[in-house]
This record gives C-alpha cells, structure tokens and sequence, in this order.
C-alpha cells in the first residue's frame, strides 16, 4: 500500500493545542479517506507543524450496483422520483420483470484524485478551539498563519490548493517542501517521504516525536540536576507543556539569587512554573535548591552563558514581586481577612465564600468528634480555611490557595493542626494525591467535599454524562478516599444531611424543561448564613441522593481497581433493615465478605438457586401474588420442604451477625443454604396442582430470598 504523507506547517500552535489537533487530523483523514482504508496511522506535532502518516490502498476499486425501481406500472412522478433520488436518468433504465431497475456504475477513483479532493475540505473545517484570519483575501483560517502544506504518496506531490471560488486561500498549494529551526536552519526543503522528513528535519535541529522531545526535557534537566547532586521536581504537565514550545530542546541551569531562598519553597516553584515555565530543583533532604533549570530552542554557541544571565535576571524580577505578595499579606492577620470573604461570590446561587467559611466551620464541628479531632482546633480551621483567597499572593497564584493559607496561619502562631488542615482541607485533588491524616485536617477537608456536594446538588448543578463543571466527581472521590484510606467509621447520611440543611435558605423549583426559557431554577429567600440542623435530623430525598452520588463514585473506583463493583452495588441496596448502609468501611467489609462467598462453590450454586427462585416468585406474582405470607408448616409434603424450612430457621441469626459486624459468620451461616435449596429445586415441584401447596411453596421461597436480601440484593449482581 502506497505512503501517504501530509504535514501542515505555520506559525507558532499553542502548546495546549498540539495534541488535540493531531488527534482531530487522525480523525478527519480517517473519514475523509474511508474509501482508502487507511491503515497504520501516525501522527507528530510541535511548535510549528502538525503532521500524519498513513498507508492507503492504492484505488477506489470500480463498483457496478443494480437498484430495483418502482413498478413498470406505476406513475411517472414515482419513476421520476427514483431516478433524482440516484441522480441517474432514463437511459440507464430497463424493465426486469415487472419493475423498472437502475445500473449504477462508478468508475475507479485513483488515490491521488480522491486526497487532492478531500484534504482542501477538511482544512476548511479542521477544529482548532480558536482560529485566526490574516492579511490578504482569503477567508480561511488557522490557529496561526499556515505557511505550507507537504502532501505525498509514495514520493510524489499530491497536487491541491485551498482556492474556494473567489476566494484564494493565500496561495497556499500542496508541495514537497518543509522548513527546520527557524534560527538553525531557515529555509525549504524538499523531503520525499515520512522518514525523510523526519530525518532531514533532525539534520536542520528539529525533532518532530514530541515524545522524544519530553525524554529529552525530562533526561537533560534529571541530569543538570543530578551533576550538583539535586533533583528535579516532578512536574509531567511542565514538560508536556514545554515539550510543546521547543523544536530542539537545550536544557540549561541557572542560579536563584541567595536574597530570595526565604520564599516559601511553593511560591517560588508556581511564579517560575506559570510565568516562566522552569523547572524547580530540590536538595537531598527535599528542600528548596538554589537553582532552576529551563530549556532554550537553541544550541547557544556560547554554552547558554548569555541565555543563562537573562533568564536569571528575569526570575529576579519575578521573585521580586512574589516578595512584595509575601511581605504585604503579612502584615495583617488571617483571622482579619475572613470577613472579606463577604465580598467573595462562591457561587451566584449559593452566596459568597463568607457564607461558606461559617458553614464549613459548624459542619467540620459536627465532624471533628467522629474522628477524634478537637472540635475548636477544627471549627478555628474551617473558618479559616478560605480567608486566605483575599491575600495579594492567592490573587498572584491560585494555584496556591490553601498553602499560603497555612503559611500565614504558622506566621499568626495559630495551632500547628490548624494551619496543616487549612493547607490540607482540598486534598486530595486528584487520583494521586495523597489523604489528609491529622484528625483536625480529616474533619476540615470532609467538611469543604460534603458542602460543596451539598450545595451544588441543592441547586441543580448535579454532574452530567457530558460535564461536571464543579468538579463534584472529584469531590466525592475525596470523600470516599479520605475514609477508606483512613479506616473511618462515620454515618455519612447524617452529616450529608447537616449539609444540606445549611442551605435551607434556598428555594429549588423543579428544573424546568430542556428548551424552556425560564428563569433560573433557584431562588434565594436569604442569603444569610444558616445555623446547621442536629445530626439527627430525618434524611431529606436530596441527602440520600448524594449518598447514593456516593456509593455510585465507590462503584467506580472499585471497577478501576479490577474489584467486584456490582456486589458494591448489591450489599449497597440490602434490605437489612437499614434503608442503605451509610458507613463505607463497613459497607467495604461487607462487600469483601459477600465477594469472598461468590467466590466458592457453595456462593456461586447459592447465587444460581436465587435466581432461579427470584425468576419463579417473580413470574407467579403477575399471576396471583404477592406470595409473602409465612408459609405453613403443615402444609409441607416433601421432606426437602422442611429441610430447607429448618435451615432457615437455623441461619435466623445472619442478622444479628450482620448488626455485629461478624461477616465472615453471617457469609458461612448463609452458605448453608445451598444443600437444602439444591434439594428443595430438585425433588419439590412448586407449581403443584394443588392450589395450597402451590401457595406454600411459593411463601417458602419468598423467605429465602427475604434471608439472603438481608445481606445483599443478589439480583443486582452481574454475570
């Protein structure tokens, strides 16, 4: 199959654009080019170029097609219509039989008629998040100027041009030629084939893997690093990003000036991180190392020594201004700023983050003692948690909220816990965070997950399978991994629903309908902060709708873990005499016990006598049901009838087990039903033709799965 090749070479592509743009080229060539049957599709991108190999077949093969028409007999608007429909005419009719029928024929399409046909196309329409337009008189657009497109197979030039009527694309035509560095080596050149290009680019200092160009980000910076025994602060995204900027990558160190060491250590890798995108280095014993590494697009011939001295220059500048943040927001307390917060919209339905500061302090109260954390330290915390988004640096470096929090808080000589929970209270931010562990910290960040849950739910904004714009995926996660990781014993429902108390100040209206032009769904009555309700408040619908968010966030993260997620589900709607098990340590334990059950002979025929039972009840009922009375033991005919009948009585106790927390016990007292129950299916015929002994044994059967639904829904397990 013959090699196409095409690379589309402009100014200067966003970093964050790149490989976002090189799928959407993969996509539409593989639409566009269908008919090809393009096959080992590769894509590059960079700073300048995105590009696309790919093996196509070397025709579209000719077809003959035969369509069968109205009926000879019908009227001609019918013939008529048909023959727009295939856009053919009368003269490729003929009669077969009784209906008119169409020969279609398409001739063979060469591979190069159809590429210069279909590429113009889909450059028109490529989907760049932002497109600009430049001088001449062309309405096409790119994400910055486009300068060439080289298009081949095998070698040769597929000849195209962005011409559209009038319009004259801006000269731009297919050829064979591309550029290397910009400063390296200026000018076209001819390439004749993907590993030409890549290999003439080499030549002229352009590496066109992006993958390789982060290895030798990564690799180059590791090895500065390492030459004054430091280390490099992992940072993939940086080197994503800077992997982005530069076509030759040259890894440089530079030297931080000794007046500005003092800079909390956060400070100074997020101001070299977001406004000069250098990386960070650390000592041996992880502290702030007085250097940075950067990386030029550039093999300075000087060694960088000129590279060097500005880029020092300019953190200098940088540095001084984190300075300034630094010293200013020192000289008032945190506790001062918290009433500023007032001024500081958390949410245009849900009030500002002063709001927010007083419920997160009367929640994380209500926490702190279930996890063995001094109320005080955590209600002083929680209220101070937030204050630290009015300070000159948080307003500098979002990225820092919460850490300068904690910085200015140790400056106050508040408590140690209470200035390690304000810097901990939004962890875990993602999958590889790690858990708050300090108690005080525990109860702070539960509080912040549970009301921002809480909050948004009230209002409408739950997550969608398209979108979760607050983040209340990840919240729930954080939930979930802050008590598993810490082997917490808490009842959920309660403080959910201590958090959706707090904002009973809000009005929700039903959501309207998709296409109604209505207002917002929430109106707030009063904005004021609310007092929050006792823990034993009754649950209201919304709390156990985020405790089922919840359980269904636990479903995922078992599922990613290769666990058994469905019997999560099915221990989760048990019907144990809780409406659902709020403690996730236990309901885990439970789930575990069940999983580990399934797992033997005995679970596994127990799961395939419950559901042939479930299916029996579940058929008779339509007919005469429910059949849930307590069947009569005089009624039994069949020695197997009372068997199972005794084996229920005698596993009576899985609840007490189960209240107890003795799974292991309950999971073996309930796989002694399996003897009794294969014995029951085979040698008891249910549907007897006597009415009452019918009735019996469907009474009996309903109470097997009442026993085995304590412990779990069984119906809901998978497989």
């Amino acid at each position: 199959m013959p090699e196409f090749f095409l690379e589309l070479f402009s100014e200067e592509i966003p970093a964050r654009m790149q490989a976002a743009a090189a799928e959407a080229l993969a996509r539409l060539i593989a639409e566009g080019l269908g008919a090809l049957s393009p096959q080992d599709i590769s894509t590059f991108y960079g700073p300048r170029r995105i590009a696309l190999a790919a093996r196509l077949a070397p025709e579209v093969a000719a077809i003959r097609t035969v369509e069968r028409g109205p009926r000879a007999t019908a009227p001609e608007q019918a013939l008529t219509g048909f023959l727009r429909k295939h856009n053919a005419d009368a003269a490729q009719l003929r009669v077969e039989g009784e209906y008119w029928v169409l020969d279609k024929a398409a001739p063979s399409v060469p591979t190069a008629a159809l590429i210069a046909a279909a590429v113009p196309t889909l450059l028109r329409r490529f989907p760049w998040p932002k497109s600009m337009r430049w001088g001449g008189t062309s309405a096409f657009t790119w994400v910055r100027p486009l300068r060439r497109i080289t298009c081949l197979l095998d070698g040769a030039v597929v000849p195209f041009d962005l011409r559209d009527g009038a319009d004259d694309g801006h000269g731009l035509q297919s050829s064979d030629l591309t550029e290397g560095h910009r400063f390296h080596a200026p000018g076209a050149v001819a390439v004749r084939s993907c590993t030409d290009w890549a290999a003439t680019l080499r030549e002229r200092r352009v590496l066109v893997d992006a993958e390789e160009r982060k290895r030798v980000i990564a690799e180059g910076v590791a090895h500065l690093a390492a030459e004054r025994q430091l280390t490099m602060v992992d940072d993939p995204g940086l080197v994503n990003e800077v992997g982005g900027l530069v076509e030759w990558p040259v890894p440089l160190l530079g030297r931080i000036d000794p007046a500005f060491m003092d800079l909390p250590p956060e400070v100074m890798q997020v101001s070299m991180r977001v406004n000069q995108r250098y990386f960070a280095l650390r000592n041996a014993h992880g502290s702030a190392a007085p250097y940075f590494a950067f990386v030029a697009n550039i093999a300075p011939a000087d060694g960088g020594a000129v590279s060097i001295a500005g880029n020092e220059r300019v953190l200098r500048a940088r540095f001084a201004d984190a300075r300034h943040f630094w010293d200013l927001d020192r000289k008032a307390r945190l506790a001062s700023r918290v009433p500023k917060l007032d001024h500081v919209t958390f949410h245009a339905k849900l009030g500002s983050q002063g709001d927010r500061a007083l419920r997160l302090e009367a929640l994380a109260g209500h926490i702190a003692p279930l996890v063995h954390a001094g109320p005080a330290l955590a209600r002083a915390a929680a209220l101070l948690c937030k204050a630290d988004l009015v300070t000159g640096m948080v307003g500098e470096f979002p990225e820092l909220q919460g850490v300068m929090g904690s910085y200015y808080a140790q400056h106050d000589n508040e408590d140690s816990l209470v200035a390690e929970a304000i810097r901990d209270h939004y962890a875990p931010k993602g999958p590889t965070d790690a858990v708050p562990t300090a108690p005080v910290s525990i109860a702070v960040a539960l509080a912040d997950k549970l009301d921002q849950l809480a909050g948004f739910f009230a209002i409408g904004e739950k997550p969608t399978g398209s979108g979760d714009p607050y983040a209340l995926r990840r919240a729930g996660l954080g939930v979930i991994r802050i008590i598993r990781e810490n082997r917490l014993r808490l009842h959920l429902l309660p403080l959910i629903e201590i958090a959706v108390h707090g904002f009973h100040h809000l009005r929700v209206h039903p959501a309207p309908a998709p296409d109604a032009l209505a207002p917002a769904s929430l109106t707030p009555t009063s904005l004021a902060p609310a007092s929050l309700a006792p823990a034993s408040l009754a649950p209201t619908s919304l709390a156990v709708e985020i405790m089922e968010f919840l359980a269904e966030r636990l479903r995922v993260q078992l599922r990613a873990e290769g666990a058994r997620h469905d019997v999560l589900a099915a221990v989760f709607a048990a019907k144990g005499g809780r409406e659902a098990d709020d403690d996730l340590t236990r309901l885990l334990a439970r789930t575990e016990a069940v999983a580990g059950l399934l797992g033997t002979a005995d679970g596994a025929n127990l799961l395939t006598a419950y559901r042939r039972a479930a299916n029996i009840l579940r058929i008779e009922t339509r007919k005469d049901g429910p059949h849930d009375a307590a069947p009569d033991p005089t009624l039994f005919r069949e020695p197997a009838e009372i068997d199972l009948d005794q084996a229920l009585e005698a596993i009576g106790v899985v609840s007490d087990l189960l209240d107890r927390e003795d799974f292991a016990g309950a999971m073996a007292e309930l796989a002694r039903l399996r003897a009794p129950l294969d014995g029951f299916f085979d040698n008891v015929t249910v549907n007897a033709p006597e009415p009452e002994l019918r009735r019996n044994r469907l009474r009996l059967l309903h109470r097997v799965q009442e026993t085995m639904d304590r412990v779990a829904d069984f119906s809901r397990l998978e497989g």
